[in-house]
């Protein structure tokens, strides 16, 4: 089976003033029932329950208010499940709700947990609709955006294909809404600068991200060697077109350098719980030989972290350069920092290891 990741934004599927738009979700289900049929595995990350909830709640906006959207997401949430529901059955398949937080990323073990969940939804025939759980989400720890969510979501369940449906044709040269002749990409072999400042910044009055999240969430899903497709979601039949080869949209190529899936986890999922500064040697150690972290590097750190939990390490000027999991405790580095591998277990009376970081264990940024 092939596996596929589908991302439905919250445009597509409702606005604020009329709330879900179920013939669309109905045409969207038979879309995505067509994929099934030619043996694809499929997981749907799905926006919608604020915008859904909005209607319902009389507001005539999306709020600004975190109480506001929390509540709006859980009284939206159940209606967005039901029309899926509904929609699926017609096609006799069955879905699953799964709400995630980035709790459910950064933590390895729940990480784990949630990726064997899904697979074994998709072992049984069962589509898994996946949402962030937005009523508990708050600024601090939320994915961002749907779109990055579902890059992770597309890395966690190993997908070969992520479809992101927008509701332009796909990446423009320029803004098509302000410039008439701005010519669509239909192809991108490596996101630069260049084409994140192609895709601008502006959101939509329902949604939380633009086409600039998308390309952010291509960039990240391609560093896995995951090929990228952003489509439009407002044509009906063009899933399975695009998965057969059928040009629409923008297709975004599988870097030629793919991370592995731990330093995957490390770069893109796990949360940094201190920092660690280093001196200009340990920088160029690790950016230029792919060395290990040593004590002797370390000029300060901050934080209040323990054995195994991810830090930033940050170069002489406080520019994050690598991410990786600690052998040490915030406290007993701030004891070592400085001093050689040989003296560690005379100044803390233990060694876990020569490096503070190993390299193994250590994602460049």
């Amino acid at each position: 089976m092939k596996r596929l990741v589908v991302k439905i934004g919250s445009n597509i599927l409702a606005n604020g003033r009329t709330g879900l738009n179920v013939n669309r979700i109905n045409s969207l289900c038979g879309d995505i029932s067509e994929l099934i049929a030619l043996s694809y595995d499929v997981v749907v990350v799905s926006s919608g329950a604020i915008a859904a909830g909005i209607k319902k709640l009389g507001l005539k906006a999306k709020p600004a208010d975190i109480r506001l959207k929390q509540a709006a997401a859980a009284i939206g949430q159940s209606s967005l499940m039901w029309a899926y529901e509904r929609g699926f059955a017609e096609f006799n398949m069955k879905v699953a709700q799964v709400l995630i937080t980035k709790e459910d990323f950064s933590d390895r073990k729940r990480y784990i947990n949630t990726k064997n969940t899904l697979l074994t939804l998709l072992s049984y025939g069962i589509i898994p609709i996946i949402n962030e759980n937005d009523t508990v989400s708050t600024d601090e720890i939320k994915f961002g955006d749907n779109d990055n969510l579902a890059s992770l979501v597309a890395i966690l369940v190993e997908a070969d294909r992520l479809i992101i449906l927008s509701d332009v044709e796909g990446l423009y040269s320029q803004d098509p809404r302000i410039n008439a002749k701005a010519g669509l990409v239909r192809y991108v072999e490596e996101i630069t600068p260049a084409i994140e400042k192609m895709a601008g910044r502006a959101g939509s009055s329902v949604g939380s991200g633009g086409m600039y999240t998308k390309v952010l969430a291509a960039g990240i899903a391609t560093s896995h060697g995951i090929q990228v497709n952003i489509i439009s979601g407002k044509k009906k039949g063009i899933l399975a077109e695009t998965v057969q080869g059928g040009q629409h949209g923008t297709l975004f190529g599988p870097a030629k350098s793919r991370l592995s899936k731990r330093k995957g986890w490390l770069t893109y999922s796990a949360r940094s719980k201190g920092t660690v500064k280093l001196d200009n040697g340990a920088a160029r150690a690790i950016i230029e030989k792919g060395g290990s972290l040593l004590p002797s590097g370390i000029i300060s750190v901050e934080g209040n972290f323990d054995v195994g939990d991810s830090v930033s390490c940050l170069d002489a000027e406080g520019n994050r350069i690598a991410k990786g999991l600690s052998n040490y405790s915030a406290h007993d580095i701030n004891k070592i920092k400085g001093h050689k591998t040989s003296e560690i277990e005379k100044i803390l009376g233990y060694k876990y290891s020569d490096e503070v970081i190993h390299r193994d264990n250590l994602a460049l940024l």
